[in-house]
């Protein structure tokens, strides 16, 4: 059985509470929660789930704001930092870190692969 959630297929081997991680917006501390209000037991794997569970954590998931509402918020959200003009929107722009990190050394997942200028030795080697 395939439980989809906020238009996400869940993974069916993981235990509900992992699972639910799948859905854009629903980390571990908020799949907990859930899982408590719903009265789910979070040790059950997704493919184990009654009809009626799978219910109950839809209509759960539903009413908060994940997946498409979520990312639109948070696009919006740098968009208009970027042009309010705000240090971090153009952080934002110039895609370097935002947060106050280091970029001298380390930020290489923003910064891209490290380039270097090189020695020139072949080159040299090669008019020789």
């Amino acid at each position: 059985m395939v439980v989809r959630i906020a238009g996400v297929n869940l993974p069916n081997d993981k235990r509900v509470e992992i699972s639910l991680t799948a859905v854009y917006g629903v980390g571990r501390s908020q799949a907990v929660r859930v899982l408590k209000t719903t009265g789910v037991d979070p040790s059950i794997r997704v493919k184990d789930l009654a009809e009626p569970d799978v219910k109950k954590l839809r209509e759960a998931i539903e009413s908060m704001r994940v997946e498409g509402d979520l990312r639109r918020e948070v696009t919006q959200n740098i968009k208009r930092l970027q042009d309010v003009g705000t240090y971090r929107g153009v952080r934002h722009t110039k895609k370097l870190p935002v947060h106050g990190q280091r970029t001298k050394t380390n930020a290489r997942t923003k910064r891209g692969k490290k380039v270097t200028a090189g020695s020139g030795k072949l080159k040299a080697a090669a008019k020789t």
